[in-house]
């Protein structure tokens, strides 16, 4: 799965109200950036590079599969597979969304 298809899963996933009540990013470094704007409804997923409470770095291979249900995330935050930045609280309520 690439950077588009992992943004219109995370689109889906996501809806029109997620309930995480906060701004997220997924950074994939030089693949480029997911932005989650659930501040609002309807929440919004793009590709803008913007600042969030809470940013998840990790390569699009490792967001991929934790969106296919492949990557436990805890045990990919374990692992090493991504890291947290910001708001742990935002990460944690992302496990019932992912």
């Amino acid at each position: 799965m690439d950077l588009a298809a992992c943004t219109e899963a995370i689109r889906a996933k996501v809806g029109d109200n997620s309930g995480l009540n906060a701004t997220l990013k997924f950074d994939c470094g030089s693949d480029g950036v997911v932005f989650v704007d659930a501040l609002s409804v309807p929440n919004t997923v793009s590709n803008e590079n913007l600042d969030a409470v809470c940013t998840i770095a990790l390569s699009v291979e490792s967001l991929s599969a934790l969106l296919a249900g492949e990557l436990n995330p805890v045990n990919g935050f374990m692992m090493g597979k991504f890291k947290v930045s910001g708001d742990m609280g935002v990460a944690m309520r992302l496990q019932k969304v992912v």
